[in-house]
């Protein structure tokens, strides 16, 4: 992403606020993971939205004077040579200037006394922080740690919680970020295509994520957009897989459900086929089920939908295409070969954070998964056909319809058609 991007991105935070506000970001820090080994470190999401900038240690801090007037600074850990030799160049300043477009470049040691400043002198009145924990018993992070900062020295200062603008900013997808999606389309096709060529009986399953770790490396993706879910036979029936460890057999259906990032864009994406390369007569009966259900749903997709009805139609659809082979009888049964939802936006994040679901419909430049699982435990079969959908001014796009969906495809090219 270029820097105007994130200026615009930025640009339409600070329009949201009232004058008198400070809002701050932070990009976050490594945790460490044992004795003096520290995790990888990776950025929040929304604070790369806002900057560009993935380096830990880092605040964003714009003041809003009035309708016009913003003062902004983005923070930087200093240069240090020494800890640069150990751990990789720091950004400079013009480094994060060209990255980010910030209008002010300085050290994070300033921040603490900025803030004490601004609030003294009268100038600040509310502080935005983004608070977005999932669990009451996560531990606080900065901002969760500066909210208790300012409560305790500074009570008369109005604490507001910028989250929903950023989840509305991001429900959106601008035009760069869908070429970028588009690209990491092309990256995950290449990473599913290896897996389905290299596919055979008595394969284990790190075997066939080492086959996408690969295929994404040669396009400098070294690690994919999330964990990915890679499993055979009755590990399938696991909705959130990540052991790797297990062997397929003749017969067993391999499930994945796996995304490359490109540019910070992360797609997801689910496939299912069998190990050997050729359907069998009830893989073949579950799969057109979950082919057409996915079909239908592109189809109809379009500006206008309510989300919330988005999902209940897919179960619905599916569920009659289950009933026609015999497994279900009522609508109720459904919920015994569908397990999860099939409608999460994808973006910075593979469940990305945008605008609460309950109040939204449909608009252009919404990128949401069409995914429909079935997992029929009495056949010990379990899958999902999993797909990137854009809606756009007229309908949608399947963004992820260039990896082999259907079953003529996919025996095409595991070589058994």
């Amino acid at each position: 992403m270029i820097k105007e991007f994130h200026m615009e991105n930025r640009q339409s935070l600070y329009n949201s606020l009232e004058p008198g506000s400070l809002a701050i970001l932070f990009s976050g820090q490594s945790k460490r993971k044992t004795g003096d080994e520290y995790y990888p470190f990776f950025a929040d999401r929304s604070f790369v939205y806002m900057t560009g900038i993935d380096q830990e240690q880092s605040i964003l801090a714009a003041l809003k004077y009035g309708a016009d007037s913003v003062e902004e600074a983005l923070y930087l850990l200093p240069p240090n040579l020494l800890e640069e030799r150990w751990t990789g160049r720091r950004l400079t300043e013009n480094q994060a200037q060209d990255i980010s477009g910030a209008a002010q470049i300085k050290y994070i040691q300033e921040f603490t006394t900025y803030l004490d400043k601004k609030i003294q002198s009268g100038s600040l009145e509310r502080l935005y922080l983004d608070f977005d924990k999932l669990k009451e018993d996560e531990p606080d992070n900065e901002a969760y740690k500066l909210a208790a900062y300012i409560k305790s020295r500074y009570p008369f200062v109005t604490i507001k919680n910028l989250n929903p603008q950023i989840r509305k900013q991001r429900t959106i997808k601008k035009s760069c970020e869908i070429e970028a999606m588009r690209t990491a389309e092309q990256i995950t096709k290449e990473g599913i295509i290896a897996m389905m060529k290299a596919s055979k009986p008595g394969m284990y399953e790190y075997q066939y994520k080492a086959e996408f770790d690969y295929a994404l490396a040669q396009h400098g993706v070294l690690v994919p957009g999330f964990p990915s879910i890679i499993s055979a036979g009755d590990n399938n029936f696991c909705i959130h897989y990540y052991s790797y460890k297990g062997r397929a057999s003749d017969g067993d259906m391999i499930l994945n459900d796996v995304g490359a990032c490109y540019d910070n864009m992360i797609t997801d994406v689910s496939r299912g086929w069998p190990c050997n390369g050729k359907f069998n007569e009830k893989q073949r009966l579950l799969y057109q089920c979950a082919y057409e259900t996915s079909n239908y749903m592109f189809d109809i997709l379009k500006p206008g939908i309510p989300m919330t009805e988005v999902d209940l139609t897919a179960r619905k659809y599916n569920y009659e295409r289950l009933k026609e082979i015999g497994l279900c009888d009522k609508y109720e049964d459904v919920g015994k070969y569908m397990w999860h939802g099939g409608a999460h936006h994808v973006g910075y994040d593979v469940h990305d954070l945008v605008a609460p679901a309950d109040t939204m419909l449909t608009a252009p430049g919404m990128v949401f998964c069409v995914d429909i699982g079935i997992y029929c435990e009495e056949w010990g079969i379990g899958f999902r056909l999993e797909d990137n959908c854009l809606i756009t001014e007229t309908g949608c796009e399947n963004l992820s319809a260039l990896t082999p969906r259907s079953m003529e495809e996919i025996e095409a090219i595991m070589g058994k058609r």
